[in-house]
């Protein structure tokens, strides 16, 4: 197989499709690659990944899109991390900020810490702006700037729309719309296109799935096995449901995550609309059940809405990825290639590592495309362990009763890595050689946040002596002015995300 890799069709639309032809398209040199996504007319997209990681602002600027545009366009706002509630026994809060601690060795920091206090609230001053529900930036900075880490909730069907507009109208995709009715197989193990019911044969040199969990492709294609991890995690239903809020009334700036008897629910605020969902696991809870948990959560967060007046919507699941991701000229992406239970909000940042592997390695020649394949999916094999591990830790640390809990605390069904790790963490703290790659989507901060959160002692003192205890202690000490200074400086995401929709918006040129 040889010959330049010149076109790129996508078949599939949604977040992942429309997020693959914008990315591909805008790092493309000028006339070297012709992008095509075909898109099924009449096929709803799952519309669920609300949350996003502080990559996206990065991705978003790649593509070209103006912060101000995004944010009125996608009904999104700001958010600041994640705050897990009645995880550790029902009782417990605690934050996963996007910033890191204060910089320093993790011995130093559980020393300046000591045990006392929240630990995200010792080594990190977001988790005082994002308690106030407070914006990270100043409408003044630039785009994509902030005083603290940042992300987005957003509206997900909004945001393909936006995706899809920008990419047809300023990058040159071209949009099919039209379904797929089989593939035309090329030599070896090779697509040479794929037919469509209107349009007929569709021809390219690199197809990239994003038929989401029906996984055309790769699967339905291929044969590619699926990699079943719900022997890790239990989770395998969601129960979700948008409440509608009043305006002028508080935009959280964090995803929160609550506890319940067999799963946890996500509350992700937007400025119209609040989305909620339930995550379960059918053997610990069933479907009437969880909707009981749902309505009484909403009666207690949401006291002037009737849950009688709301449309809950059920979604089934099986956490898990394929066992290959790029097989021939296939690369699959998003849902096609795995979906793990919403919890940290893997799936976007997910799509986007995987647009970032392929640019940055993009297979010029047909000839390199099996090495690129091999190191893309030594390279993801690895992530996905990695991502399911550390779910798996907000899990096998609570104190929380009952058969679900017990489950997950059952030292089979924790990986093993995870178990070294929490064996090795009861002597020091998580730190950067824990973790072998170097970008790591949850490195050392993330798990010190999650592990100390869920209420880990302090490791004792180290033998050796730690060099810079003290240096680290200053810092930690000025953090409290930094918070105050935060927090008497930065507008509340409602008043921030108001006066953006009450302005003209300046559009970017074309």
């Amino acid at each position: 197989m040889s010959g330049s890799v010149k076109r790129i069709v996508i078949v599939g639309g949604g977040t992942a499709g429309w997020l693959a032809a914008a990315r591909i398209a805008a790092a493309a040199r000028p006339d070297t690659l012709n992008v095509t996504l075909i898109e099924a007319p009449d096929i709803p997209t799952i519309g669920v990944g609300e949350g996003t990681w502080p990559t996206m602002r990065r991705t978003l600027s790649r593509i070209g899109i103006i912060e101000a545009e995004f944010l009125t366009a996608c009904d999104a706002s700001f958010k600041q991390g994640s705050r897990f509630i009645g995880w550790r026994d029902g009782r417990d809060a605690y934050h996963h900020p996007f910033t890191p601690p204060v910089e320093g060795s993790a011995g130093a920091l559980m020393a300046g810490w000591d045990g006392e206090g929240a630990f995200a609230d010792a080594v990190c001053a977001q988790p005082s702006v994002a308690e106030r529900a407070l914006a990270p930036r100043q409408p003044a900075m630039p785009d994509y700037a902030g005083a603290v880490n940042y992300a987005y909730h957003l509206d997900a069907g909004k945001f393909a729309g936006l995706l899809r507009a920008h990419a047809t109208e300023r990058l040159g995709v071209v949009h099919v719309a039209d379904h797929v009715e089989h593939v035309v197989p090329g030599e070896g193990d090779t697509i040479a296109a794929v037919a469509t019911r209107t349009n007929g044969d569709i021809a390219g040199d690199l197809f990239i799935d994003c038929t989401g969990h029906a996984a055309l492709l790769i699967g339905g294609h291929y044969g590619v096995p699926f990699v079943d991890r719900s022997d890790v995690l239990f989770n395998d239903r969601a129960l979700a449901v948008q409440v509608p809020v009043a305006p002028g009334s508080p935009i959280t700036a964090v995803t929160d995550a609550t506890a319940h008897e067999a799963g946890w629910i996500w509350d992700i605020g937007l400025p119209t609309r609040r989305g909620v969902g339930c995550v379960y696991a059918s053997a610990h809870m069933s479907d009437d059940c969880a909707a009981a948990v749902l309505t009484d959560y909403l009666r207690r967060t949401a006291p002037d809405c009737d849950p009688a007046a709301l449309s809950f919507r059920q979604l089934q699941f099986r956490s898990g990825h394929r066992e290959r991701f790029w097989v021939g000229n296939c690369l699959a992406i998003g849902l096609s290639a795995g979906f793990l239970e919403p919890l940290e909000a893997s799936a976007i940042v997910l799509i986007e590592l995987s647009l970032d592997a392929l640019v940055e390695d993009f297979p010029a020649d047909r000839a390199a495309m099996a090495g690129a394949a091999r190191r893309f999916d030594a390279r993801f094999r690895q992530r996905w362990d990695r991502i399911v591990a550390f779910l798996k830790l907000h899990y096998a640390l609570s104190e929380r009763q009952g058969p679900y809990w017990q489950a997950h605390r059952d030292p089979a069904s924790v990986p093993g890595d995870l178990a070294e790790m929490l064996t090795r963490w009861q002597h020091r703290a998580p730190m950067p050689s824990d973790f072998e790659a170097v970008d790591e989507l949850f490195p050392a901060a993330s798990h010190q946040y999650v592990l100390y959160g869920m209420g880990a002692p302090v490791p004792p003192p180290p033998a050796m002596r730690v060099e810079d205890e003290t240096a680290v202690a200053e810092r930690m000490a000025q953090l409290r002015q930094r918070a105050r200074t935060l927090t008497a400086s930065l507008p509340t995401n409602r008043t921030y995300l108001d006066n953006l929709a009450a302005r003209p918006l300046l559009k970017e040129a074309r």
